[in-house]
């Protein structure tokens, strides 16, 4: 095996660490890109296990990424929320090993979302552990920290994540039937109807990034997020909107015009929606979905 075929038989697997490492599908395809140029400048023959190597500096190469992006989202405009690394109409009825990746739970808005809250470090030791079963030992190596000091990363990651997941969560089908059933009471702005769907202390994320007018605060309360969509509909500015897919999971996907304008994700709990996640930034949302191709869809 050449030293292009071996990269492209693992880069799957690489795009997966890097984005739920970063978050950001852009930041991970640099990242990836970056370990091809250090694999393709270097004598690969000479290496005894190319997956290693290129797990190891693709983590290495996340983790200086993930340092650098901490910094630059403190000063973000508003909440920040995951960049969707694929946005589909339909879900793909034969996903290669990539989709494979992109279906997985633990790429949903709302995970990526929980694991800004673990420290670098922190989170490629749970990620490595927990996504792609490396061992301990492994998990020394690739981030430089001794095994019992990854035991205690990985053990803390589990805790903080534990407290902020959902106790239960809906099957499909009732997590899409709520979705298809709150797209139509936000687009009309029946309020009521918004907030009998809604737990009373939901809670609403958007991500504008100071590109659009979003909330620069999580809204709290149905009441409230009833009322939001109310104004907004009666304002006519509601966009046509339709569900699609998020990372494999359903999703809400507005429009403006020929172009994505917005993509909001849900998490049910008890059979209501407890939070929903909502990404407006246009620089997270390349045009890669488009009104054209929901007519042609149909």
């Amino acid at each position: 095996m050449n030293a292009e075929t071996a990269f492209h038989t693992h880069r799957p697997r690489l795009m997966a660490l890097a984005y739920r490492l970063l978050g950001s599908r852009t930041d991970a395809e640099d990242v990836v890109q970056d370990a091809w140029l250090r694999w393709s400048g270097t004598d690969t023959a000479a290496i005894v296990d190319p997956e290693a190597w290129l797990v190891t500096t693709t983590t290495r190469l996340g983790l200086d990424r993930l340092r650098a992006a901490k910094r630059e989202r403190a000063h973000y405009v508003g909440p920040w929320l995951a960049e969707p690394l694929a946005i589909t109409l339909e879900p793909d009825p034969a996903p290669g090993p990539a989709q494979l990746h992109a279906l997985a739970d633990d790429v949903s808005v709302a995970f990526l979302t929980l694991l800004e809250q673990l420290g670098p470090e922190e989170r490629a030791a749970f990620l490595l552990k927990e996504a792609f079963d490396h061992d301990y030992r492994e998990i020394a190596d690739l981030i430089g920290h001794s095994e019992a000091n990854c035991r205690q990363l990985v053990h803390r990651a589990r805790q903080r994540l534990q407290s902020g997941r959902p106790r239960f969560n809906a099957d499909s089908s009732q997590h899409r039937q709520l979705l298809a059933r709150f797209m139509d009471a936000s687009q009309s702005g029946d309020s009521e109807a918004i907030q009998a769907l809604l737990h009373a202390n939901a809670l609403l994320v958007s991500d504008g990034g100071g590109v659009v007018t979003a909330a620069v605060r999580p809204l709290l309360g149905a009441e409230r997020i009833g009322r939001l969509y109310w104004a907004i509909a009666r304002r006519g500015a509601a966009h046509p909107a339709q569900l699609g897919y998020v990372n494999g999971e359903p999703a809400i996907l507005r429009f403006e015009g020929d172009h994505l304008h917005s993509i909001t994700t849900i998490e049910v709990v008890d059979g209501r929606i407890a939070n929903l996640y909502s990404v407006l930034n246009p620089e997270k949302l390349p045009a890669v979905v488009t009104r054209a191709d929901t007519a042609a869809s149909s």
